[in-house]
């Protein structure tokens, strides 16, 4: 299991997996981290406890950029 708790955090454990993500548009960027880390979990790469703390923190990015 990762620790995750921050955005910095999350951007960590995709790069784990050769994955970054950069488009220069802040709420698709999280979009597509919410996707990729979907099929982490959904193919047994991450589990649960990591997979929901990230979604938790990409979750609260979201809110912050829609106000």
């Amino acid at each position: 299991m990762f620790s995750i708790r921050t955005m910095e955090d999350v951007r960590r454990l995709l790069k784990r997996f050769g994955i970054w993500i950069y488009t220069g548009d802040r709420l698709g960027d999280l979009e597509m981290m919410e996707e990729e880390l979907e099929e982490m979990h959904r193919l047994g790469l991450i589990d649960k406890d990591t997979y929901l703390s990230a979604r938790r923190v990409i979750m609260g990015q979201k809110r912050e950029i829609r106000g």
